[in-house]
Parts: C-alpha cells; structure tokens; sequence
C-alpha cells in the first residue's frame, strides 16, 4: 500500500479559523483573513472545536492518493459518501500475475494457507486471460476476479468527514487494511494541520469511552488502545 497526501487547501488552518470568526466577528472572511496569524489561528480551532462544533472545517478539503490495495478495502471506501473519488478502472487495466492481488498478513504468515490463496489466484489469472483471447471484453471478463484484486483510488475528503473517517476506521475493531490506510492518512494529514487534527483518530480517542458499548467486548482494550495509538501517529 502507497498513500501520498497530494494536494490540500492551502493554508488550511488559517482558512478554517477565518471561517469560525465569520460567525462571530463584524468583518468579512477576507479581512479577517488578512488580520490572522498560525498561532491565533490554532488557538481559535482548539478553542472551537473543543466546544464540539466542526462546520467551519468543511472549508479545508485533503486529496490523497491510494495506491496497490484491495477492491476489498475500496469498497469499504466509498461508503463514505461525503467525499470524491476516482478509481483505477477494471474496464481498461488487465490482471495478469500475482502482483496484480494483495495477499493479507494472515495468509503470508502460513505456507499452506499462502500455496493454497496463491493457486486459487493463478487459476482465476488463467480464466481471465483465456476470457481475454477468447474476445472477451475486460469488462466482462472482469466479474470473476476477486476482492483480492489490486486497484489505485484518489480521495479527496473535507477535513469534517475525515474526523468522521478517522473515527470509524483508525478503530481497532475496523478492517485491517482500511484501518492502515485511515491511520497513514491521518498521520500525513496531521503534519500540514496539526490544529485540524489535534484530537483526531478512533472514536475512545476522542471521546475517553467506546461508543460501540457492549460491542467493543472482548477485542476492545480502550486504555491500552489509546496509548499504541498516540504513540504511532506521534512517530513522524
């Protein structure tokens, strides 16, 4: 997996602190704008945030791409609905080898378990190329690849909906795959903003409790959770 913070709002964090004083001040955004340094600028998203109001952020959006995972994962992805996507298409791009598939820890782990994902993926790769010499379109030939199949995404979210993303999916409890990407993407997205992203990550993080109640039991060790969590995103 790559994933490579190409592009944001410049100057986020001045732009969003702009937008929390609109509400409250006399002048226009420009203007305020011009009047604020970093530092107030912090100050002024800590002090509003921490009140649990997270619209102005809206303003900031973060571009990343998403490189060699899972259509497993991608499809987890775009169930984030408020946010862009544009994604590797299996209409033009052929499967051909083993590189071509991302192959979880899990199975790597094991030899027998590894021979046995890896000939089930050899065979698919066959089927599909006979599929392709057989005149077959790739978008037809495509449906019996599997989740394992590797694709590349760009994402572009607003930094409101990646609090909401970093919640779900920096979550113990979340997939593995997308859980390594959320955690990537909020360690990138922490460097150019940390202000915006100061309290960001799993749901115990921020809050001090689970959310999910009941369902945390038995994987979720929310103390232990939230000292190895701060610890990675604090390794720059």
């Amino acid at each position: 997996m790559k994933v490579k913070l190409l592009k944001y709002t410049p100057d986020p964090e001045l732009l969003c602190a702009a937008a929390m004083m609109t509400s409250y001040k006399g002048d226009g955004t420009s203007k305020l704008l011009e009047k604020l340094n970093l530092e107030k600028a912090r100050k002024t998203i800590r002090r509003i945030m921490g009140y649990g109001h997270y619209s102005a952020i809206e303003h900031a959006t973060f571009t990343f791409s998403v490189e060699g995972v899972s259509r497993s994962l991608t499809h987890q992805l775009v169930r984030h609905r408020v946010a862009s996507y544009t994604q590797q298409s299996q209409r033009y791009v052929a499967y051909d080898t083993l590189e071509h598939y991302v192959t979880p820890t899990s199975i790597m782990e094991n030899d027998e378990s590894k021979k046995i994902y890896d000939d089930a993926l050899m065979q698919i790769s066959e089927a599909y190329q006979k599929l392709l010499n057989c005149n077959i379109p790739k978008e037809d030939a495509r449906f019996i690849l599997p989740n394992a199949a590797k694709t590349n995404i760009l994402v572009t979210m607003n930094a409101r909906e990646l609090h909401h993303f970093f919640n779900l999916r920096c979550c113990e409890r979340s997939q593995w795959e997308i859980r390594e990407l959320a955690t990537e993407m909020l360690k990138q997205a922490k460097r150019v903003a940390p202000a915006l992203f100061e309290n960001a990550g799993p749901s115990c993080v921020k809050l001090g409790y689970c959310p999910e109640g009941e369902l945390k039991e038995p994987t979720c060790r929310i103390d232990e959770i939230k000292r190895e969590f701060m610890k990675q995103i604090m390794a720059q």
